[in-house]
């Protein structure tokens, strides 16, 4: 979670819970001299989404994880190695887990479910370790709530397996049925329920009226009351709550609707993560990208030259990552040339030990191991790891921001981020919109109807039938699908927004210069935190689960959940928020990560 300080009391709740739980729910081994048991991790893609952002494989494997491996995958019996699951309690993962004991894969089973297991299904794995005569080897059987994905301190996802099941276009079909809705619903609270067990706080949840984010706030509600009215087996009492950083200062938890505005997802971004989302293939801070191809042309005759595909980590430990991933891409590519050239300043010294030690040639792995065993150069060598570690990163963001450089110029996504940043800070346009619909050269189809939907639905007046039919026929000619126009005129999301959101634009915008501007749901908060009020936040519903009635009081801390997808450039927003607002502890949610 993003915050002044900068603290995560649930990063560091979440990453304690699954080391806890790969050490068979004990606590954590302090002493690093200890050897672990030896062990294997069975995952279904659920588990292992929620597990790669936070562990690395060397992580894991000092946990004593010699093995991990899909629960559906083709797995070998390791008869004198305890197994530790982590998987979704599903019917088809019921099934394997009891096809598992009758097949006798392990020596003992440590059974963790990402979210609460029915007794039901409970029932069932007791009858088939009953059949297999393996009941004794069922050592412990867990419900975790671990069911969401932490991405950032201060950001968390809903999912990333099957993610299209609670997406903005599932919840707003048309022709969606009210079971459908209700099993959306439900997956939703479900993962937002497990969110605060992990955080070990009970919110205060505020959300407006009449829409998707009403029925995820009533059901949150009643499922935080019905937890509360336990007191004995509450999961927000006693040991459970000794984690949690919120136990004294309960924080606000304000649910906002995707409808609330439409321009900022379709909006081309000018910041370092967002374009990396927007334009490069990130999945769970994983960038993977192909390379090796090359601008010039195989010789006549020649094969032509292989893509690798390569993979990097956006992880929190790289911190050129972490100072500038909210930056401007201009002021990235800066920063990166200036590392480049201090790491080049730095070369010849590493070329000049090397030829001293005899090593010139070798790689660099074999260079680091000497400052083990290298007295005369100890001073100089032990800077080495650090030095070769700074390189790795330059040469990773080096060609992440080239691959970024790339899409900005072939697609000319400067000409559309100023643009958009005009129209929606209604600023006056200096060339026309057919013009850059109509240019072959600027943009993906796309991109062109990214850009059309933003002046559709910033504009102050609808535009005429037969504006509407000139820009129509431009889109066709470019290639686009006109189905997200259709879609958008026949919400009537235009009216909407003009009839309740008008003041939701961007102030003091000016060419590609970012300039401090509070976005719709960053506003929401700023009402909302300091008890502002405004005509968009007046109506916004109050729940208190430990209350009957509730009192608007005053929050330290924040956590901003968008319904139907949020996207980096709120995300963004709301940390800069953060950094100059009042003292404030912040926290970015979202049941998928959308465009930008």
């Amino acid at each position: 979670k993003y915050s002044l300080p900068k603290l995560s009391a649930t990063v560091t709740s979440y990453r304690i819970a699954l080391k806890r739980m790969l050490n068979f729910n004990a606590p954590p081994l302090k002493n690093a001299a200890a050897e672990p048991v030896w062990k294997v991790l069975i995952y279904d893609r659920f588990g292992q989404d929620i597990i790669s952002p936070l562990l690395s494989v060397k992580e894991l494997r000092d946990m004593g994880i010699t093995l991990h491996l899909l629960l559906h995958s083709d797995r070998d019996p390791i008869p004198d190695v305890p197994a530790v699951y982590f998987v979704m309690p599903t019917e088809e993962n019921i099934d394997r887990i009891c096809q598992d004991l009758r097949n006798q894969l392990y020596e003992s089973y440590y059974l963790n479910f990402i979210s609460a297991i029915s007794r039901s299904k409970l029932e069932d794995i007791a009858s088939a370790a009953l059949a297999a005569n393996a009941v004794t080897q069922v050592t412990k059987v867990y419900d975790q709530y671990l069911n969401f994905i932490t991405l950032e301190d201060d950001m968390f996802t809903l999912c990333h397996q099957n993610k299209e099941l609670i997406s903005y276009h599932a919840i707003n079909r048309a022709d969606i049925q009210d079971t459908e809705m209700e099993a959306i619903m439900d997956t939703v609270v479900d993962s937002l329920f497990c969110f605060f067990v992990t955080l070990g706080a009970v919110p205060i949840i505020r959300c407006p009226r009449g829409n998707a984010a009403e029925m995820v706030a009533v059901k949150l509600d009643k499922k935080l009351r019905e937890n509360l009215r336990d007191a004995r087996n509450s999961l927000f009492t006693g040991d459970n709550m000794a984690a949690g950083q919120f136990s004294f200062q309960r924080p606000l938890f304000v649910l906002v609707d995707r409808n609330v505005d439409m321009a900022t997802p379709l909006h081309h971004t000018w910041t370092y993560q967002a374009l990396i989302h927007d334009v490069l293939d990130l999945q769970l801070n994983r960038v993977v990208m192909e390379e090796g191809a090359g601008a010039d042309p195989s010789p006549t005759g020649a094969r032509p030259k292989k893509k690798i595909r390569k993979t990097y980590d956006l992880t929190a430990a790289d911190k050129f990552w972490q100072k500038h991933k909210g930056s401007p891409f201009p002021e990235v590519a800066e920063s990166v040339q200036e590392e480049l050239d201090s790491y080049r300043a730095q070369e010849d010294e590493v070329k000049h030990l090397k030829s001293i030690m005899g090593l010139e040639g070798e790689d660099d792995g074999a260079i680091s191991m000497l400052s083990d065993n290298t007295a005369k150069l100890t001073s100089a060598v032990s800077s080495l790891p650090e030095l070769l570690e700074k390189k790795r990163l330059i040469d990773l963001h080096t060609n992440v921001a080239t691959a970024v450089l790339d899409h900005i110029k072939s697609r000319k996504l400067d000409v559309y981020f100023e643009y958009e940043e005009k129209l929606m800070s209604k600023s006056t346009l200096d060339k026309s919109l057919l013009d850059i619909i109509s240019d072959p050269d600027a943009g993906t189809p796309e991109d062109k109807m990214r850009l059309f939907l933003i002046y559709y639905i910033t504009a102050q007046q609808a535009p005429s039938e037969s504006d509407l039919e000139q820009y129509k026929t431009a889109l066709l000619d470019a290639g686009c699908d006109l189905s997200p126009l259709n879609y958008i005129k026949q919400w009537n999301l235009f009216s909407r927004v003009m009839n309740s959101g008008s003041q939701f634009v961007m102030e003091g915008v000016k060419n590609l210069v970012l300039k401090q501007h509070n976005l719709p749901v960053t506003r929401i908060l700023d009402n909302l935190m300091e008890m502002k009020s405004n005509p968009e936040t007046d109506d916004y519903r109050y729940f208190d689960p430990k209350m009957l009635r509730g009192s608007e009081r005053y929050h330290a801390n924040a956590i901003v959940f968008v319904v139907g997808g949020g996207n980096y450039i709120e995300y963004q927003n709301l940390v800069d928020y953060a950094k100059v607002g009042p003292l404030l502890r912040s926290h970015r949610a979202d049941a998928e990560l959308t465009q930008s």
